[in-house]
């Protein structure tokens, strides 16, 4: 898979979690982790959409620890 391609599949892989947020108004960490292509985001880029998850009052629920992550460190 190419760069495009990479970037791309990331692209619409938060796309689609950002619509179904909206809808449900919440995400699990395990669901947006699982939505995610593997490699697709920079530790920055997951940060920023955690962050713009909670930002447009979309719950994120689960336990940060559980995702090996750490999204949710006191930024929301």
């Amino acid at each position: 898979m190419n760069e495009a391609e990479r970037i791309g599949d990331s692209h619409r892989a938060r796309k689609r979690l950002f619509a179904k947020g909206l809808r449900r108004r919440y995400l699990t960490i395990e669901e947006i982790e699982s939505d995610l292509p593997p490699g697709a985001m920079t530790d920055a880029e997951r940060w920023l959409l955690y962050y713009s998850l909670q930002a447009m009052e979309i719950e994120i629920r689960g336990d940060p620890d559980r995702a090996g992550e750490g999204p949710l460190d006191g930024h929301g």
